[in-house]
């Protein structure tokens, strides 16, 4: 036994020797780990993955008036207001505190000029379309039918192209103005008359609608307190294409001033047939039409026409302007709004497109000083608002009495005449400091 046992090692012995010999050898065991006291270096924290910015688009509806007659100035509206989402998007959108990029998106339908649409449409955008914020239809009128929907429905609404002080005066909260209040539309038009002819005779004649209404509800006041008389006050349908009786009227009355007017299709019919009945008035004030490039296309009709403007690209508001008056300056300046403008649509801006363009810079600038999106953080943005645009100052009443009426913007006026080359411009003739040509007084055509 014992034998055959130290064979067996033997030849165990052998075949480790042949197996060394090959390469072949088992590794050594490893040596146990050496106790130590320190503690074991925790391993390091998992970088984290960087944040991925989240992108938010914001929904902002609104109705056009692709036809009717708001037609004309409602789609120089949206061209500017398309104009300006068109810039942030492709910048890149707005960035938040909290990295949130957000973007916009227009909902848009056509109201037809009609109220009784605008409400559909405006219950239908918060509804179904889930717009987050609303910007006003063109006109007054319209503007009134859809401020009640919204407020109904707690949206907010930036009002653009709406000048009627009634709408803000229902105690509404959530509705802001960004035009300058109707019933300051022609004030300034009141004061260059007393240097022109401190004994003119005026003729009020106007649209019957609601903001021309509200219009010649301030105008006449302030032309009585000037010392001016008020020779006829007449008011007109807004389908009214034969202005033949009411300029009789007007002839009869011994005016020698005519204001009022209403929107594009009856201010420019209104002048047309003033100047064809030729009955010697020396100052035409019309409201909404002038202003309008297109409104040149009448012709020596156009010549001597004024007309209150929002905005003027000749007499535009700079940064140097708002840090003279200590307020904070937001936007791009008036050249380059226009000149971007022009490149878009291949035509120079007038107020309605700067006043569509600043709807959206006002919606801009309340979420970026909110650093939200949340409606009640952007209305509380914009109650605090006090800034200068190219478009000129942007303040809100917060009073309970007329929250969201407009208190920071002023009014320019302007005057078709003819330049060295006898083509029709429109010049800015009031206030005197910002005027690029003295009015013509009296104007010689009608």
């Amino acid at each position: 036994m014992k034998r055959s046992l130290f064979n067996l090692f033997a030849l165990l012995a052998v075949l480790s020797l042949a197996l060394a010999a090959c390469g072949g050898a088992a590794p050594a065991p490893t040596a146990a780990p050496a106790a130590t006291t320190a503690a074991t270096e925790a391993p390091a924290a998992p970088t984290e993955a960087p944040a991925v910015a989240v992108e938010k688009t914001v929904t902002v509806g609104f109705t056009a008036s692709q036809t009717g007659s708001q037609e004309v100035s409602s789609k120089r509206q949206v061209n500017g207001f398309n104009l300006w989402m068109n810039q942030v998007n492709e910048a890149g959108g707005l960035t938040l505190s909290d990295g949130t990029i957000v973007k916009f998106a227009a909902q848009s339908y056509d109201d037809e000029s009609n109220k009784e649409r605008v409400q559909e449409l405006y219950t239908r955008l918060i509804t179904e379309d889930k717009a987050d914020f609303l910007i006003s239809p063109y006109s007054s009128g319209l503007t009134a039918a859809a401020a009640v929907i919204a407020e109904q429905n707690g949206k907010l609404m930036i009002t653009t192209g709406a000048a009627d002080d009634d709408t803000y005066k229902q105690g509404y909260t959530g509705v802001f103005q960004l035009y300058t209040p109707g019933s300051l539309y022609l004030t300034s038009t009141v004061d260059m008359i007393k240097t022109l002819d401190p004994a003119a005779k005026i003729a009020i004649v106007n649209e019957s609608d609601k903001f021309s209404t509200a219009v010649v509800g301030g105008l006449k006041p302030y032309a009585v307190a000037q010392g001016f008389e008020v020779v006829l006050e007449e008011a007109y349908a807004s389908d009214t294409a034969d202005f033949g009786p009411i300029i009789n009227k007007i002839k009869d009355s011994g005016a020698t001033v005519v204001l009022g007017g209403g929107h594009y299709p009856d201010g420019s019919t209104f002048a047309r047939q003033l100047y064809e009945r030729k009955i010697g008035i020396q100052f035409i004030g019309i409201l909404v039409a002038p202003p309008d490039s297109k409104f040149s296309e009448l012709g020596d009709a156009a010549l001597g026409v004024t007309g209150p403007s929002q905005w003027e690209g000749k007499a535009t508001h700079t940064e140097a302007e708002a840090k003279g008056l200590g307020i904070e300056w937001f936007g791009p300046s008036g050249a380059d709004f226009a000149a971007a403008f022009e490149a878009a649509y291949g035509d120079k801006p007038t107020y309605h497109a700067a006043g569509g363009y600043t709807a959206g810079l006002l919606l801009q600038k309340a979420i970026l000083n909110a650093d939200s999106v949340d409606s009640e953080a952007v209305k509380a943005a914009l109650d605090a608002m006090n800034i200068f645009t190219f478009y000129g100052g942007i303040k809100f009443d917060t009073s309970a009495e007329a929250h969201g009426l407009q208190i920071g913007h002023s009014m320019v006026v302007i005057q078709w005449q003819k330049n060295d080359a006898g083509e029709l411009v429109r010049e800015v003739v009031w206030p005197a400091d910002v005027a690029t040509k003295s009015p013509i007084f009296p104007i010689t055509a009608p």
